[in-house]
């Protein structure tokens, strides 16, 4: 299993940044790609930004130039710097790690952290 905590969220007027943080606890040694998801409410979870264990990354064209995902793969982390927010980006924010057991594939969720941007 793996086990994933966040931590960062929180209110923030439009045009300020948040730095969200994810810890990876557990069988790290078997996490390929982790990422951040958002759900607002009345609407379904959707990617945000994924970065591969080569740390090729991946992100949401809604988000492009103003998030980045980074991975430090020696503390097992994951963060995601969110810059020039605007009040859609209000949402809970959800890490997501997947990893490999016996030749299949498996993911985590963390808890979810809520981020709420004023205008």
């Amino acid at each position: 299993q793996v086990q994933l905590v966040e931590s960062g969220g929180g209110l923030v007027q439009a045009g300020g940044s948040l730095r969200l943080s994810c810890a990876a606890s557990g069988r790290i040694f078997s996490i390929s790609t982790m990422g951040w998801y958002r759900q607002a409410p009345g609407k379904q979870r959707e990617l945000v930004a994924s970065i591969t264990n080569g740390g090729s990354t991946n992100y949401a064209d809604s988000v492009k130039g103003r998030f980045t995902i980074s991975r430090d793969n020696a503390k097992n982390t994951v963060s995601l710097q969110m810059d020039s927010l605007q009040p859609e980006d209000t949402a809970d924010y959800y890490c997501k790690a997947d990893w490999i057991r016996g030749g299949s594939y498996y993911y985590s969720w963390g808890q979810g952290t809520q981020v709420t941007v004023s205008s």
